[in-house]
């Protein structure tokens, strides 16, 4: 009871009800905070230090900048601040000022992300990059999966967080990782300007997941395995925050010969033979149950597996 009135007495106060309603939005920063809501940053700290003391805010370091999120909605404290949150009348005059507000401090957020890639040259969006029909890439991921109910997912190499909003309408929860900052900050912009709270993303390893075991329902990794210098690696990572009966989806590169795009993107893994990768699942106590391809300019493989249960491996 002590910390359901906690939790209540810290949300009851206007500019902390609209910090949790602009945080079910995507994530920000103090700074962000201080610019939408137009309050100095000592009294949006406060604020924030007490909603996350009360548990109705969840917090991410990444080098600098501290980003604050709603917690899951599979825990109890991000239920009752969902729950909350659904009183607030969609067309109270402050929160409209404050999702204009928001909308361009993302924007803004954007705009510096794509300038830091043009600056450095990085093109950063692979399936462009090598000619590939992402549409038709997309279409036979989506068709592997069920149309809904799949739980927690993770996606490993998230990119610009294009797969956590695809997948979206069909999680309870997901988290995207990334090595890149500038990555990052593309992939919240794009969350937070579809509103997708129930995703978030964060820097990360993804030889050592800072998650613990058996965490998520699906995991994905799409075009990431032929960067790693240890796919065996990286995929036993990936199974190990699968929980049982959980599902992994690798998405990558069939076999190829175009060492030009492989040299021009530092590729260090001209694809995967499909006895390859099966193997690497294998060894991973994954089960392969289904494989889809999709032809190209360079053909991009799809490996879906399952984690088994405990009854099963017995």
């Amino acid at each position: 009871m002590d910390a359901l009135l906690t939790s209540l007495r810290a949300a009851a106060e206007p500019t902390r009800l609209r910090i949790l309603a602009l945080a079910a939005r995507g994530a920000f920063c103090v700074m962000e905070f201080t610019e939408i809501l137009g309050q100095s940053q000592p009294r949006l700290s406060r604020h924030l230090r007490l909603l996350g003391e009360a548990g109705l805010l969840a917090r991410e370091r990444e080098g600098a900048n501290v980003w604050f999120t709603l917690p899951g909605p599979e825990t109890r404290s991000g239920t009752l601040v969902r729950s909350l949150l659904s009183h607030l009348p969609e067309d109270d005059a402050t929160l409209v000022a404050d999702r204009r507000q928001a909308a361009r401090a993302l924007a803004e957020r954007a705009r510096i992300a794509s300038e830091s890639f043009r600056r450095k040259g990085a093109d950063w969006d692979e399936m462009r990059a090598l000619g590939l029909p992402a549409a038709a890439v997309e279409e036979a991921l989506l068709a592997l999966l069920p149309a809904s109910g799949l739980g927690r997912l993770l996606d490993i190499g998230t990119g610009t967080g294009r797969l956590l909003e695809l997948l979206a309408p069909r999680i309870s929860s997901g988290l995207g990782i990334d090595a890149s900052r500038a990555m990052l900050a593309l992939a919240r912009a794009r969350l937070a300007r579809a509103g997708l709270g129930q995703c978030c993303v964060r820097l990360a390893d993804l030889y050592r997941l800072p998650l613990p075991d058996g965490a998520f329902d699906l995991v994905v990794l799409q075009m990431v395995l032929h960067y790693t210098e240890d796919p065996a690696a990286a995929l036993a990572e990936a199974a190990r925050v699968l929980a049982p009966s959980g599902r992994l989806l690798v998405v990558d590169l069939a076999p190829h010969h175009e060492a030009e795009a492989a040299t021009r993107l530092a590729h260090r893994w001209p694809g995967f033979p499909e006895a390859d990768m099966r193997a690497l699942l294998a060894a991973r106590n994954l089960v392969p149950s289904a494989t889809g391809r999709v032809p190209g300019r360079l053909d991009v493989c799809l490996w879906h597996a399952a984690r088994p249960t405990m009854e099963t491996c017995r």
